[in-house]
């Protein structure tokens, strides 16, 4: 047997996703995260794989991970102490940022301390042209003297970000050489080499977020690649990327800057590939876990793509999967402020001790402790078995709160459920205005182990129309790693006008970008399948302060047809601002190259409708609409294709439980996803 593995660590479970090459078989399975010991989980899964499936680790011939240990490390701020070198008199570019408060309207609101503060800062004698041309060499005893005071600040890592370094990094680089001379084994990095990009702030930024988490992930994937070997899993592994691709773990130890968002891109890439089975192109995925919710747009089956994209309280600018984080998980904790008033998160009971309702020590109620209560948790395992619920333990927490707000434990339950969910409707407001959609015409598509459990209710409060639940939510983050193609982008800064006299320039510029992208897919990722490169452009009209991306035909990046590269931008202009100006000049900023080698997709099967109303297992108690009443339990893998059946319900399978309330109806399609229906 050959099995294809992707695994997917989030806050409470880790889970994984094992395809049978042979059979077109998947098997999924969860294990409890362990923060105290990242990393164990992986092996504790493929043991349990073999006990529960008899997949032999020697199975496994492909084997991707997608991992949080980047990200965690920012938002928590336990990465390395870390010194910046710049050009003198530019000490201030972290500090100034984009001068924009956090929150505008809070006349108490307060940008973050930048990972690198002034006293950890040092000024480099030398200065390139915007042009990129030497205006000044490197001054050697101003590097000597400004390593000597990092040093003596307890640096263990120096980030090198010089002016204009994105046109030429010769002083970058030689800076780099001279610090591993007089200090040799500190780790350096470059802000060129993490990502070249225009803009002092943005290129520096992202070069610190790379040097402040690259030795904390770099050990981790040493370790997890020492402990595959120990149980004998002979595949090369392979980490989840930011922008919904792999690469391998030898390369995530120093490209980690590409890996930060790796967990969160994995979900949307398995939600796209459910959107094209379902026949809905269009849709907002809900990813909820254990201690977050997340929410991405796919348009056309496509997820879509940005810069930008916050890690803890800092913007990064690697190309990424445009995923928010917008609310609380499963494990997120209800309390009462100090005014009587109750609240949901955003601390998290995480995985150890949890929601109480587990039984481990959380003495806390969380959300999946309210819905417990309700009656929609506990009637069915939970976890694969992982977990037991307590439902008693869940009653006791929430109990403590009812006693606060004065109401029964079960309108204290009703209660954490609604504020979790007003608090998801919020914040998915705030981007539906952002992107200018009408969520009337997106599906809703819920995924990850509370997804299902809340998502019939958020779709509710935004009018949305229809709700899908794949066949194996609980772990389709670790089905989209399993699924994703080896991927990488690649950047040049031109600022060129874009006109018949650039043809030649931009088509030897592009030629440099694949030939950059071939050494990295055929050497560094010694892949030698087919693959496709995808051609963009950052571009605006002049006097325009910031560009847009515009996809470019490979014809025509091919033929130098500048009239059609125009015509893309005007297209994207007006899509993006409602107008375009087809008479004005086109400037040129970034060419972008995106290459893509294609991995094997599971194939799944399609079955015949049988329509036919869907037989129920028993019937369970739940507090909904203010009192008890009897509702519907379905079995997920009785479910069969064609069934349809009528909310109020319940439906339970190992990964998790979905909550159908009343007003919905729902029936099976051909591939076996659910899709529920707000009755009108």
């Amino acid at each position: 047997m050959a099995y294809r593995v992707g695994v997917d660590i989030g806050g409470t479970f880790t889970d994984f996703c094992a395809f049978n090459d042979e059979t077109n078989t998947i098997h999924t399975l969860k294990v409890l995260s362990s923060p105290d010991r990242p990393g164990s989980e992986v092996i504790e899964g493929i043991k349990a794989l073999g006990v529960r499936y008899g997949v032999s680790p020697s199975d496994v011939v492909y084997f991707t991970h997608g991992t949080t240990v980047g990200v965690n490390t920012v938002i928590q701020r336990k990465g390395i102490r870390l010194g910046l070198l710049v050009t003198r008199n530019f000490t201030d570019v972290l500090e100034l940022a984009r001068l924009k408060m956090p929150d505008m309207y809070s006349l108490l609101s307060v940008r973050p301390e930048a990972l690198v503060t002034k006293d950890r800062i040092g000024e480099i004698s030398e200065r390139i042209r915007a042009d990129g041309s030497v205006e000044q060499e490197v001054d050697p005893a101003t590097v000597e003297s400004a390593l000597a005071d990092l040093k003596t600040a307890g640096c263990e890592g120096v980030v090198i970000a010089l002016i204009n370094s994105y046109r030429n990094s010769h002083n970058e680089q030689a800076v780099k050489t001279m610090i591993q001379q007089l200090s040799p084994g500190l780790p350096v990095f470059c802000s060129t080499d993490v990502w070249p990009i225009i803009r002092e702030y943005e290129r520096t930024v992202t070069g610190v977020i790379h040097g402040y988490v690259q030795p904390r992930v770099s050990q981790y994937l040493e370790s997890l690649q020492q402990a595959l070997l120990d149980v004998e899993v002979s595949a090369i592994p392979q980490v989840t990327k930011s922008n919904g691709g792999v690469m391998s773990a030898e390369l995530g130890r120093t490209a980690c800057a590409q890996m930060i968002l790796s967990g969160t891109a994995a979900g949307v890439i398995g939600a796209s590939y459910v959107s094209k089975l379902s026949g809905y192109p269009n849709t907002m995925s809900l990813d909820i876990g254990g201690t977050s919710a997340d929410v991405a747009f796919i348009r056309d089956e496509q997820p879509q793509f940005g810069v930008g994209e916050v890690i803890g309280e800092f913007p990064i600018f690697i190309p990424s999967v445009a995923v928010t984080s917008i609310g609380a998980g499963g494990g997120s904790i209800a309390w009462v402020d100090e005014l009587g008033i109750l609240r949901v998160g955003p601390e998290s009971a995480g995985s150890k001790p949890g929601p109480a309702c587990y039984g481990n020590g959380g003495e806390s109620a969380t959300i999946t402790d309210a819905f417990v209560v309700l009656g929609y948790i506990g009637q069915f395992d939970l976890g694969y078995s992982a977990i037991e619920i307590d439902a008693s333990k869940a009653r006791s927490a929430v109990n403590v709160l009812a006693e606060k707000i004065a109401k029964s434990t079960e309108e204290t339950a009703q209660a954490i459920v609604d504020i979790a969910v007003s608090g998801m409707y919020m914040e998915i407001s705030k981007l539906i205005s952002r992107y200018a959609v009408d969520p009337r015409e997106f599906a809703l598509q819920a995924f990850g182990g509370a997804g299902p459990m809340m998502a019939c209710f958020v779709a509710k409060e935004l009018g949305m129309e229809t709700v899908i639940i794949p066949t194996a939510p609980g772990v389709l983050s670790a089905l989209g790693g399993l699924i994703a193609d080896i991927k990488n982008d690649f950047i040049k800064t031109v600022f060129i006008e874009l006109g018949p006299t650039e043809t030649a320039f931009i088509q030897e510029e592009y030629k440099g970008l694949e030939d950059q992208a071939l050494r990295w897919l055929r050497e560094e990722q010694a892949y030698k399948g087919d693959y496709r490169l995808i051609y963009s452009a950052d571009m605006r009209y002049r006097g325009q302060a910031f560009e847009i991306e515009a996809i470019l035909s490979a014809a025509d990046v091919a033929s130098g047809n500048v009239s059609a590269m125009a015509e893309a931008f005007h297209r994207e202009h007006e899509l993006v601002y409602e107008h375009c100006d087809r008479e004005a000049a086109v400037q040129i900023v970034n060419l972008r190259l995106v290459i893509v080698g294609m991995s094997p997709k599971p194939t799944f099967p399609k079955h015949n409708l049988t329509v036919e109303p869907a037989t129920p297992e028993r019937s369970v108690e739940v507090f909904t609409g203010g009192q008890l009443r009897s509702v519907s339990l379905f079995r997920r893998e009785a479910l069969r294709p064609g069934f349809t059946f009528e909310g109020p319900a319940i439906i339970v399978q190992s990964d998790c439980t979905s909550c159908v309330p009343e007003g919905l109806s729902g029936d099976v399609d051909v591939y076996g996803n659910l899709v529920l229906h707000v009755n009108h």
